[in-house]
């Protein structure tokens, strides 16, 4: 990585010291969502209800302004391949294999919890909303203009600023089609396919396409 990127992606890492969150910190203030003594990435992983006013909230909202300064950097550039997948490893804390193609811009709320298989490929404008873990297997296409969304808010219009969440795991060699979400807390077996436009949200089987919205198994690939 040349030298002027170097300087881009240390810049990105430093983003949280540098920019102030109280002003937003104080717009997403709610009701007080349930603590317990674990840290606020276990209880936010786990699913617990978590609300912007706990204070421990500061240190999800550093990662997510770092996830934005690394995809600006991502994506108003031209990167080598090899160059993404560095920049995607600064943004998820994962190595990716060799195999994995990557094609900007991708966009995503948190990036930590991310993690793929080798041989993945995901096409342009998708997006990853990951604090529940997202989780894919080897062999994995991805179509542009997909999303994949862990997060959901409370259905309680007096709590609907706190938020939980459901992981998202897909097994291998899984087709996703263009413009399809995946919602959160589905399970994609290995080798189904998700039609176009689809709009997933229960769990799909292994060697099923799926397809409508909401989506509904359309044929058995074995």
């Amino acid at each position: 990585m040349d030298t002027k990127r170097l300087q881009n992606l240390e810049l990105a890492q430093s983003l949280p010291s540098k920019i102030g969150l109280d002003r937003t910190h104080k717009k997403w203030r709610s009701t007080p969502a349930p603590t317990s003594k674990r840290d606020i990435f276990t209880r936010d992983k786990a699913g617990e209800l978590v609300d912007m006013n706990d204070p421990e909230c500061e240190q999800i909202l550093e990662i997510i302004r770092r996830a934005m300064g690394l995809t600006h950097m991502l994506n108003s550039v031209w990167h080598s391949e090899e160059e993404v997948r560095e920049i995607w490893s600064e943004i998820t804390g994962q190595e990716l294999d060799s195999s994995v193609w990557i094609i900007p811009p991708f966009y995503t709320d948190f990036g930590r919890n991310i993690r793929v298989g080798r041989d993945f490929f995901m096409n342009q404008n998708c997006t990853f909303m990951d604090r529940g873990g997202i989780n894919i297997g080897d062999g994995v296409f991805i179509a542009p203009n997909c999303r994949l969304t862990t997060i959901n808010h409370d259905f309680d219009p007096q709590r609907r600023k706190a938020t939980f969440c459901k992981p998202i795991n897909i097994g291998n060699r899984v087709w996703i089609g263009i413009g399809a979400i995946i919602c959160p807390g589905v399970n994609i077996g290995d080798n189904a396919i998700i039609a176009a436009g689809s709009v997933v949200t229960k769990d799909v089987p292994a060697n099923v396409i799926v397809g409508g919205n909401p989506a509904k198994p359309l044929k058995r690939l074995v």
